[in-house]
């Protein structure tokens, strides 16, 4: 197989996706030379400098296209103080133009944010499955713990009471803090007159790290210490999930500070980190589809053109401590392809994948017919510009974005997703029928290791055919039926296999595992459900 990732159904919002955002990311590059050393990363879509948080998330997209995955997580690990506190982001290109002019090395950390290490814990891991290079990810791991050992002991980071991740009140994940006016523009730093809270979106960060790093000892045959990882994130889970669920969605700030806020109804706030949650695999799915009813229920009240917002309602003008900030604009109440992309593959996991469909289509129509895509957009449809932002730039190949949009694409809709590394251990979810879409072919590839694998889907008559290609892979598969469907019957390669009829919400699945060697052919034959 060639190391090319593709999607081929005949219908352009599907095929023309995957080059589209690779467009973006090639535009997004950064090659950075600090001591002698050559640094291939991808910027953030608002300033020309490589953060840990946006990388860590585009990672999901580049993955697939790109040879370097290692130099931008080794240099974040080589410059670990010796606490274990991960740098925000590196660069060495003037910032505030045309104030700041000088080419420096410049790294920062944000003391405000919380969610930094669990963030290179997740590229770490990323980098690792697609290149699969043990070696380098066991030299990783003591600083993968260190990083995540410097949050659970650092008092501005974590609550002993409630035994959860806390942080000043930033809108969010994002790096700036309320003050209630004392100081006279975004506050970045922890002062002894910092509001502290438990925000959601760190603890199920977090959840995952835990797990990642659960999962990586246990590859590497240490039991006890993956066992103690695995208990510290279901201790995670648990108290995240008793403190910020509010019955309908997780509350975006559970104050420990008390502080009132006039000219918002904080217990109405639905912020980004919500369908972060979900995937991360923090939320249940009763949670999860509590979730999803909201944003639905939200898109049906609201006259933005799209319900990816990043906090609705939205805080009063300004008092985040720059006019700019104000309601609709960028995180306050912006929309953001960023909580799109994570919604939509929601929506696929959780049995609304008609909306997930949708999601996607509209993304796809937007990019369409501008040829850009933005980090954030007013709720009027108009785009971030450097003007209207506290950022100084506002790209148009947003590649944080546009890869979680292919995060819910490739995983979600063609439903193909690495559960360890090199594609060795996946499952298989084609989603296509939710799409009108009876016939694809898929490959998803890593081009710095050459792994790849691919399936053709087919639906015909009361059959549905599967075609899967890849050298070596323990799959568990997880079809999407025909409405109103079961499977009657499921062979690989001419010999029946065991099988499950499963329901999620309304949607039909069959589910079943296979050791793919080479190729296999899957015939479902179905029946009508009564």
């Amino acid at each position: 197989m060639s190391k090319r990732t593709y999607i081929r159904t005949g219908r352009a919002e599907f095929d023309s996706f995957i080059p589209r955002i690779q467009s973006f990311l090639e535009k997004d590059s950064l090659n950075i030379v600090i001591d002698g050393k050559k640094i291939r990363g991808y910027r953030t879509p608002d300033a020309k400098s490589i953060w840990i948080r946006d990388y860590s998330d585009m990672l999901r997209g580049v993955k697939y296209f790109e040879e370097d995955l290692k130099s931008t997580i080794d240099h974040f690990a080589e410059t670990q103080a010796d606490n274990g506190r991960i740098f925000d982001y590196f660069t060495t290109f003037p910032e505030k133009l045309p104030y700041e002019r000088e080419n420096w090395v410049k790294y920062v950390r944000v003391p405000v944010e919380s969610d930094v290490e669990y963030r290179f814990v997740k590229a770490a891991f990323l980098a690792w499955q697609a290149t699969g290079d043990d070696q380098w990810i066991q030299r990783l791991l003591p600083k993968m713990d260190k990083a995540l050992h410097f949050v659970l002991s650092n008092p501005w980071y974590w609550d002993y009471e409630k035994e959860l991740v806390k942080r000043a009140y930033t809108i969010d994940t994002w790096d700036f803090a309320y003050t209630a006016g004392a100081h006279d523009w975004l506050q970045f730093q922890i002062t002894d007159e910092t509001f502290w809270g438990i925000m959601h979106g760190d603890n199920s960060g977090y959840y995952e790290a835990f797990r990642i790093m659960a999962d990586l000892h246990g590859y590497f045959r240490e039991e006890k210490l993956s066992k103690s990882w695995f208990g510290r994130a279901d201790a995670l889970r648990t108290k995240m999930n008793q403190v910020c669920w509010n019955g309908n969605f997780y509350t975006h700030f559970v104050k420990l500070t008390p502080v009132t806020i006039k000219g918002v109804n904080e217990s109405a706030q639905l912020s980004l980190s919500n369908p972060m949650n979900i995937n991360r695999c923090a939320a249940t799915h009763e949670m999860a589809v509590s979730i999803i009813h909201e944003y639905l229920q939200r898109r049906e009240k609201s006259d933005a053109f799209a319900e990816w917002f990043s906090i609705d309602p939205p805080f009063p003008d300004g008092i985040f401590g720059d006019e700019k900030l104000k309601k609709g604009a960028y995180v306050n109440g912006g929309i953001m392809p960023l909580v799109g992309g994570e919604l939509a593959k929601a929506a696929f996991d959780h049995g609304f994948e008609e909306y997930g469909v949708d999601i996607l289509k509209r993304y796809h129509e937007i990019i369409s017919k501008t040829g850009e895509s933005f980090l954030w957009y007013f709720p009027d449809g108009t785009p971030s510009s450097a003007k209207a932002s506290t950022s100084p730039e506002a790209s148009s190949t947003d590649g944080w974005g546009s890869s979680a949009m292919l995060y819910g694409l490739l995983e979600g809709l063609a439903g193909v997703e690495d559960r360890l590394k090199l594609f060795q251990r996946v499952r298989i979810s084609p989603r296509w029928l939710a799409a009108e879409v009876d016939q694809a072919d898929v490959q998803v590839s890593y081009k710095n290791s050459g792994a790849a694998l691919r399936y053709t889907f087919k639906m015909k008559g009361d059959h549905i055919f599967l075609e899967v290609y890849s050298p070596l892979s323990e799959v568990a598969f997880h079809v999407l039926l025909p409405e109103n469907s079961a499977a009657d019957s499921v062979s690989l390669n001419g010999k029946d296999v065991e099988f499950t009829n499963r329901r999620i919400e309304r949607s039909g699945y069959v589910d079943f595992e296979a050791k793919v060697e080479k190729d296999a052919s899957v015939k479902i034959r179905l029946t009508k459900r009564g």
